[in-house]
Order: structure tokens, then C-alpha cells, then sequence
């Protein structure tokens, strides 16, 4: 996947309880996620030690997690309110994740038709090795399942970001 330079960084919604991206779930990763144009994303994360598997590694069900949410928000980049579903993901583990480093995610768009998107993501360690890799079959939610009135409820609106550390869930 290239690296082109971002045109544009726009951050992107988060919602109050989601596991990923809910700033007021206790236990989830608290993640911010930023536009760089139609199809892209990209953050920088740390993840914090109680996500741990082995020692020092991240557990790899929580890569899985970030690699799920970065592909799904590639899909709905340039709409925020385009919610897509996974519905297929394959990850590729290339080498361990550590614990505490800041860690690259991008996520890109590959193609889009009907009810029907194909995306990819990275997530790279801060010297840019590869770590892992996914390729996601998505498909969009049907827009009457999620109204304006239940976006406002779940709290699906851009937050302000905190203290440049804030993207490390601590």
C-alpha cells in the first residue's frame, strides 16, 4: 500500500460506547481515526499494556480489532454516516506487535459496488515494518437501521482531541 501524501486530514467521528473508538468505554482503545482524503485513513496509536498477550506483544485479537475498524472507516471515508459492515477478514500476522510503541494504521479503499466494498489496512511499526495486514469484504448497513436520531444517541459526532498522548487509551 502507498503512502501518499495527505491533501487533507479531517479526524473522524467516534461514538460513546464502541469498543474501538468509544470514548467513554472503560475498557475499549479509545482511538481517534483522520480522513486523508476519499478512501484513506490513518492514526497513530499506542496501545497500552492491558491489551497484552504475550509479554511486551499486543494480543492479537485486539489487532484484529484495530485492522477491522480502520478498514470498516475507510469504506465510509468521505461519509461518516455510510456505515458499512464486515462481512469477510482476512489478517495476515507478519511480525509481533509491541506494547507501547506508537503503531501506524492506514486503511484505504480498494473499490465499491452496490451494497459491496473491498478495503485494505496496514498497521506498521514506528520504523515502517509491515506487522500486519488485512483484506475486508464489506457491506452497507441499511440506512434505516441507523437514524440521526440513534447516531445522536450512540454519540456518533466528532470529539475535540485531548493531549497529544490521548490516543493511547490511558
Amino acid at each position: 500500500m502507498e503512502r501518499p501524501e495527505p491533501v487533507l486530514r479531517e479526524k473522524q467521528p467516534n461514538s460513546k460506547h464502541c469498543f474501538v473508538c468509544g470514548i467513554e468505554n472503560d475498557y475499549g482503545l479509545k482511538m481517534n481515526f483522520y480522513s486523508l482524503g476519499e478512501g484513506i485513513v490513518e492514526t497513530v496509536y499506542t496501545v497500552p499494556e492491558r491489551y497484552q498477550g504475550y509479554p511486551g506483544v499486543v494480543h492479537g485479537g485486539i489487532v484484529a480489532s484495530m485492522l477491522d475498524e480502520v478498514v470498516g472507516r475507510a469504506a465510509m471515508a468521505g461519509d461518516p454516516n455510510h456505515f458499512r459492515v464486515t462481512a469477510k477478514l482476512e489478517i495476515r500476522y507478519r511480525r509481533p506487535v509491541p506494547i507501547g510503541e506508537p503503531l501506524i494504521l492506514r486503511g484505504v479503499m480498494e473499490r465499491h459496488a452496490g451494497r459491496r466494498a473491498k478495503a485494505h489496512a496496514e498497521l506498521r511499526l514506528p520504523d515502517g515494518t509491515l506487522a500486519a495486514e488485512a483484506e475486508a469484504t464489506l457491506v452497507d448497513l441499511p440506512s434505516e437501521a441507523v437514524d440521526a436520531e440513534e447516531l445522536a444517541r450512540l454519540g456518533w459526532r466528532v470529539y475535540p482531541d485531548g493531549p497529544p498522548d490521548s490516543d493511547s487509551g490511558e
